[in-house]
């Protein structure tokens, strides 16, 4: 039995409310991770997701930010926020831990600091921010659990992953500092999911402005990084371009990864 497993910025729940209904109905993946909910955990419309048959655990901000997990598979644990600054309020991750036949799996869903402008305080916190998930992945990689790591990781990994990267270039989401950090992720052993099944150019973020979508100006910063014990189980990766053509779309479409895991 396969188990699918997205992530997707929804770029405000209430307003794609019923974008994420159609989707999940139609669709029907196991467990999913959404960012940019923009709300606090109580304003959440709940009652419609479950309704659908989900699970549901949110790390909600007003207003800004805020992630949330869906999940078919009841919740063992769940953990909010990114340890390593107590200072820091934003609402940016939450981890579900899920009982298969084969064991434990932990699904971790983030949305990372964009970072601009780069000459602002908004830089050195993404690069912190990057700093603190790479300590905690390594800590999660002891575990020698299969790891999933999800989200909108505002960061452009290759030339291939934008179609015009000499545009972005010097961007927070595409520059030395930020890119070496991810190269920290990837060498803590961590896997691009998509890559370890496609060497094709696919998009899953188009601006709203000046006609990226028409014009398929896009970039790929929606991402599952995967444990060695992960990626074993690691059959396919689908970007639901689609989702963008239809009505109230989000900027950002689902990334689904179908793994060899049973509940």
């Amino acid at each position: 039995m396969a188990v699918r497993i997205a992530t997707w910025n929804i770029n405000g729940i209430k307003a794609r409310l019923e974008l994420l209904l159609r989707w999940l109905e139609e669709e029907k993946p196991d467990i999913v991770g959404l960012q940019e909910i923009k709300t606090v955990d109580e304003g959440f419309p709940r009652a419609e997701i479950e309704a659908l048959g989900y699970n549901l655990e949110t790390h909600g901000q007003k207003s800004w930010n805020g992630v949330a997990l869906l999940s078919k598979q009841r919740f063992d644990e769940v953990h909010r926020g990114l340890p390593g600054d107590d200072a820091d309020e934003q609402a940016r991750l939450i981890e579900g831990v899920f009982s298969t036949e084969g064991g434990i799996v932990r699904v971790c869903n983030i949305y990372l600091p964009n970072g601009n402008p780069v000459d602002s305080e908004k830089f050195p916190y993404k690069l912190n921010w990057m700093d603190r998930l790479n300590r905690f992945v390594e800590q999660r990689l002891e575990l020698e659990e299969p790891f999933i790591l999800m989200g909108d990781f505002n960061l452009i990994p290759a030339p291939i992953d934008a179609r015009n990267p000499e545009d972005w270039w010097g961007d927070a989401l595409y520059r030395p500092e930020s890119l070496s950090r991810f190269r920290v992720l990837q060498n803590l052993g961590m896997t691009d999911a998509l890559r370890a099944v496609s060497g094709e150019q696919q998009f899953t973020f188009w601006d709203f402005q000046a006609g990226a979508w028409r014009r398929n100006a896009g970039i790929r910063i929606d991402h599952l990084m995967l444990s060695p014990q992960a990626a074993d189980r690691l059959d396919d990766v689908t970007v639901h371009k689609d989702v963008r053509g239809w009505d109230k779309p989000s900027d950002h479409v689902p990334v689904e990864g179908i793994f060899s895991f049973s509940f």
